[in-house]
């Protein structure tokens, strides 16, 4: 794992393969393929997951919180960083 923080507790299901990885590098080494971003029209899915308590969270309500809006367990806020890498923006 290439995130080790105690905030790092997420893992994103990744378009291309529907599969989850706790990261682009994960899924970079490990998938065989290239990654394809979740379009805007659909960050109503459900493509995250939280660690702590194992709700599944939309893309949408993911880049809103900070927390988990189920148990209230602490993302990495420096995840955002990032999102541009699973997520296509407006």
């Amino acid at each position: 794992m290439h995130y080790r923080t105690p905030l790092d507790i997420v893992a994103i299901k990744f378009k291309c393969c529907d599969a989850y990885y706790p990261c682009h590098l994960c899924h970079d080494s490990h998938a065989g393929h290239d990654t394809v971003r979740w379009p805007v029209a659909e960050h109503d899915r459900h493509a995250i997951l939280c660690g702590a308590c194992g709700s599944e969270l939309t893309i949408a309500e993911y880049v809103a919180v900070v927390r988990c809006p189920a148990c209230d367990a602490p993302f990495n806020e420096r995840c955002r960083l990032h999102h541009d890498l699973y997520f296509e923006t407006r």
